[in-house]
């Protein structure tokens, strides 16, 4: 199957990145041609835009903060609702898609350390596009949900019926924590997990766990929906790392 012209990653801050690495290895496990790696340093949109432009050809990218919620406005794709932002984009034939695989991809990696989402109850802090994504697949899944006010506060959304003022939460995530495996808030939880990750990071960590998740979401509502029955389970993905 041929590929993109370009596929990698942008935002800021992005050096730890394992992203062009996972377009690597799903490609190594795939088949799918192999296209030249793009590192988008953008602090906006615009610098975002001004990059792009000087790409020809199809493009797919992971984007992070403060991307996500940017790029429903300017570039004219839609996040989940109540959520308004994505993490994955795709252009193609000019065109931008989106995708958001934050909330997923965080479902996915409770799953794979032992916790069910529509059984338990996540603490969660802040409120802004990653937690919503998160609080929003949580919800859906029939979970419940304490909210700890961060820097951002979650807002309503389509999770407030699972919503709980206080009791005992199974897992809980500090989505305050700075990016590049800064440490987090201390919560009040059985099991406190983190998204962030650095250079140093491993595949028995979470983030890396969640990362790997999200990006494999991604190629199957996103990238490459055509190959969804040949793509790679998160245990092949993670030995790989």
């Amino acid at each position: 199957m041929g590929g993109p012209t370009y596929w990698g990653v942008a935002g800021s801050p992005i050096s730890h990145s394992l992203t062009p690495k996972l377009f690597q290895i799903m490609a190594k496990i795939t088949g799918v041609e192999e296209a030249e790696q793009a590192f988008l340093q953008a602090s906006d949109m615009d610098q975002f835009i001004n990059e792009v432009s000087k790409m020809d050809g199809e493009i797919w990218l992971s984007c992070t903060s403060p991307l996500k919620h940017l790029a429903t406005s300017r570039l004219g794709v839609s996040g989940p609702e109540g959520v308004s932002a994505v993490n994955q984009l795709r252009r193609s034939g000019g065109k931008w898609y989106g995708a958001n695989t934050d909330g997923i991809g965080f479902l996915i990696a409770c799953r794979n350390i032992g916790i069910e989402p529509s059984r338990s109850t996540l603490m969660i802090r802040g409120g802004g596009s990653t937690a919503r994504s998160i609080a929003a697949a949580w919800s859906l899944e029939g979970g419940s949900i304490i909210p700890v006010l961060g820097r951002r506060k979650l807002l309503r959304g389509p999770w407030d019926s699972s919503i709980l003022d206080s009791g005992e939460a199974d897992i809980s995530v500090d989505l305050d924590a700075e990016p590049a495996g800064e440490e987090s808030f201390d919560m009040e939880s059985t099991n406190q997990v983190s998204i962030t990750y650095g250079l140093d990071s491993h595949s028995g960590e979470f983030a890396i766990m969640m990362l790997v998740a999200q990006h494999i979401e991604a190629w199957r509502a996103l990238f490459a929906p055509e190959i969804s029955s040949e793509l790679p389970s998160l245990d092949q993905v993670l030995t790989l790392i």
